[in-house]
């Protein structure tokens, strides 16, 4: 019978009409007798059967299907596994299946508790998913015995949801993230439900508590929908959940003030009616808000629905083990019989939990899956959970413009982000539905402010950018644009999320989960390649000076740099050209991790387009024009890596040129830091003949860096001859001051790369040598000299960033 609904209506009543209790927000639903006799034994079967392949996968190592009793030789050497949130994942998994099948719903499930794996891989074999990617799990005894047998062991799956497991877009490694990925996940999926799994441990962490927003920057006329199932089972691993002592009035005042329809599903003797009848009356919610914004006639501030379920930790686990409560506390979290391997008492309670399944009424001696089971399995395969091609196979390559059509003339002066935001500008014309930007409330700030020319922020709660299909999510939670970017990536879309530089570290560690996600994700035969992860840093620290030593940190480029090479890339492109050919290669790239790092102050157009497009083939070149004699035959050879401190290069070379006419400098600009790494350690790396080459076999080298040092000590670690390297970069110094004194701060100045050239060149050149102690301190006397009229002004000379100009 369908359910009947006595919520309030969608939008919310005038506010003169607010119910006096709170309590009466929560939609009430009339659940008894919502399933058929047949829908309620299928669910119930397919439950008990995902319930016991989890629980056999945390203990045993044979005898799977409780042919003979258990004995210690059964039990594997080491339990791993967590098996209190196992429950409640399979409980979903059975739903939305029961639902798929019904209706033709295409849905994704995406787990906030990654470590629920045993739940989902024993959903993924019982609608036989396993089998269809990994044919050696296939949907009988030898597949079953085989994915008990070998979970959480090495060679086998291990004990949390990764790319290896099929259907999934997230892996709850780290905690916070799931509610984000989904949102970004049905973002241009105008037909696709995503169903959120939160775990109310999960709950408690930051980015879930603002990633509740995330529908706030859903156009349900364009996009899907997220139904987010938080669920309290009130135990995290030794402690009570916040939710979990949270009541439903304290619960539904929480989610009410989100902007939430909230449904709390508890009635554990009529749990499968309560939740079925919660998820159709959702559904039906979604497809309200949906109707109304597709016909033209949205509704405003549409009040999405959501789930609560509380159930039980570890629910049908163990009830009691040495006098303890497991079922509903805490010891029910991982493993609730630790000593099942050497404890004779736990082995017989073992023995009673698995009988309790009735494992013999779910599965034929073939090891094969009941009929009653498989009633509720979706029949078409693609519309299952676990081999919806949303996942694993949903690539759109993205069609950027020809960059070079936006080049400036060399000599010309601009900002990169300046240029880089009219690309990004045509990218979307080209690209209407595939192609996102998450900001955290800095497009224009950065530079990038272009593109609303073209588009404007898909900001549903506000009413100027409604429903206008915006490209732009500005949202300021670094967190929910990482996971938005990661979620819309992962389902086959590019992505940018540019960012004030300092404040990209914020997401270092989701950076790297989802880097661990794309290395396993490529060594899965079965998943095609994603578009990458692609970052603007900018608003540097070498231009931050006005916001002070806060907004000074380039350590995000360290954190790129310690991923596995394969998917690590580091640009620093010195001009506007070469950003732009930077930029168009990244967002055709896959599977990568691309950081590209530069200015939004105007700065010199170095290289034509032409020059520009072969400086960033090669990685890095000689600047002839910076050089004496072209860099022919060096004394030393000058570095520059980022556009300021390629400037201060290029400014260095020029005072080298009036002060020590005799100094033979080469200049080289670096555009891919990774070709700096030692030869084989990745795939961009120069070869020692090309270091050679491009930096000379003996001669001194001095890189001004603009990262930290030590990074770029890492890189170079291997290669030969060392002693003659020196290397500046950001040294942790800073304030509000002024530009020119930030690079003074940080030896990164003019000043100090000439001193650093005369030092190392006089080592060859013993004409140099002759002045060198007279000239280095004249440099630095003429740095002191513009710090005190720094001070005295407060600003730089005007004429300090002009281009310089080379005198022969």
């Amino acid at each position: 019978m369908p359910a009947q609904i006595i919520s309030q209506p969608n939008p919310p009543p005038d506010p003169s009409l607010l119910p006096e209790s709170i309590l009466d927000y929560a939609v009430v639903l009339d659940t008894k007798d919502y399933l058929s006799p047949a829908e309620l034994e299928s669910i119930n079967l397919f439950r008990r059967a995902a319930d016991y392949i989890a629980a056999a996968m945390i203990f045993l190592n044979d005898n799977v299907l409780l042919e003979k009793k258990i004995t210690h030789d059964n039990i594997k050497p080491r339990l791993l596994g967590h098996w209190g949130t196992c429950p409640g994942l399979v409980m979903v998994y059975a739903h939305l299946n029961r639902i798929i099948r019904k209706t033709g719903l295409d849905a994704l499930y995406v787990v906030g508790p990654g470590h629920g794996a045993p739940a989902i891989l024993s959903c993924l074999w019982l609608e036989d998913s396993l089998g269809a990617f990994l044919p050696e799990f296939p949907r009988n005894y030898s597949g079953l015995k085989k994915l008990i047998s070998r979970f959480s062991a090495p060679g086998g799956f291990p004990s949390h949801i990764n790319a290896e497991t099929p259907g999934a877009i997230h892996e709850g490694g780290e905690l916070g993230y799931a509610l984000s990925v989904s949102f970004g996940a049905v973002m241009d999926n105008p037909d696709l439900v995503v169903a959120c799994i939160i775990g109310d441990g999960e709950a408690e962490t930051g980015p879930t508590a603002t990633a509740w927003h995330g529908y706030k920057y859903i156009d349900p006329a364009e996009s899907g929908a997220v139904l987010p199932i938080l669920h309290v089972n009130g135990f995290k691993i030794s402690e009570r959940t916040i939710f979990g002592v949270m009541d439903d009035k304290e619960i539904t005042a929480l989610f009410t003030g989100y902007g939430y329809q909230v449904r709390i599903v508890s009635d554990l003797p009529n749990l499968d009616n309560d939740l079925a009848a919660s998820m159709d009356w959702a559904l039906a919610e979604i497809k309200k808000i949906q109707t109304a914004a597709r016909s033209g006639k949205p509704i405003v501030k549409p009040r999405w629905p959501m789930i609560v379920l509380r159930t039980p930790k570890g629910l049908g686990g163990p009830k009691k083990v040495h006098g303890e409560f497991v079922e509903g506390s805490f010891h029910a979290h991982q493993v609730p019989l630790p000593l099942a391997k050497t404890d004779d008492g736990e082995l017989a309670d073992l023995q009673l939990w698995l009988e309790s399944y009735g494992p013999k009424e779910l599965f034929t001696p073939d090891g094969v899956p009941v009929d009653k089971i498989l009633d509720i399995i979706p029949e078409i395969s693609t519309k299952k959970l676990g081999q919806r091609k949303e996942s694993y196979d949903a690539y759109t390559p993205l069609l950027t413009p020809e960059w070079k059509d936006l080049c400036l003339a060399s000599g010309d002066q601009e900002s990169c982000m300046k240029a880089v935001g009219r690309f990004l500008r045509e990218v979307i014309k080209q690209n209407p539905k595939t192609f996102r930007i998450f900001s955290p409330d800095e497009l224009v700030s950065n530079k990038l402010d272009a593109v609303f020319d073209v588009t404007g922020r898909n900001f549903q709660w506000d009413i100027a950018s409604r429903a206008e299909g915006g490209r732009v999510v500005e949202i300021l939670s670094e967190h929910t644009c990482q996971g938005m970017l990661q979620g819309y990536t992962l389902t086959g879309r590019t992505g940018l999320f540019p960012s004030y530089e300092a404040f990209l570290g914020i997401i270092h560690t989701m950076m790297v989960q989802y880097s661990k996600f794309s290395k396993m994700a490529a060594e899965t035969c079965w998943r095609l390649p994603v578009g990458s992860l692609n970052y603007i840093e900018t608003s540097t620290w070498t231009r931050q000076e006005h916001n002070g030593f806060s907004h000074q940190n380039p350590s995000f480029i360290g954190a790129v740099l310690s991923l596995k090479p394969k998917f690590a890339r580091v640009y620093l492109p010195p001009d506007a050209n070469c950003f732009l050919s930077t930029v168009s290669h990244c967002l055709r790239a896959k599977n990568y991790v691309n950081l590209m790092v530069g200015s939004k102050q105007p700065t010199p157009v170095w290289l034509s387009p032409e020059d520009a497009d072969q400086h960033c083939i090669a990685g890095a070149s000689v600047w002839k024009f910076a050089s004496v004699d072209n860099g022919v035959d060096p004394d030393v050879v000058l570095v520059g890596i980022g556009v300021e401190m390629t400037f201060e290069v290029i400014a260095a070379a020029a005072l080298l040129r009036e002060h020590a006419p005799e100094l033979r400098v080469r200049v080289v600009n670096v555009t891919d830091l990774m070709i700096l790494a030692n030869t084989g350690l990745h795939p961009h790396a120069l070869s020692h003949d090309a270091f050679d080459t491009l930096f000379t076999e003996d001669r001194s080298i001095h890189f001004n860096y603009h990262g930290y040092p030590i990074e770029l000590q890492g890189l170079l670690f291997g290669r030969p001859n060392l002693d003659r390297v020196t290397i500046e970069g950001y040294a942790e110094e800073g304030t509000t001051t002024s530009p020119f004194d930030m690079m003074i701060c940080n030896r990164t100045d003019r000043f100090s790369v000439a001193i650093a050239a005369i030092r190392g060149g006089a080592r060859f050149n013993k004409k140099v040598a002759a002045y060198s102690h007279k000239l280095c301190s004249y440099l630095r006397h003429l740095a002191q000299k513009e710090k005190e009229y720094i001070l005295a002004n407060g600003k730089d000379h005007d004429d300090t960033f002009n281009t310089p100009v080379f005198k022969n």
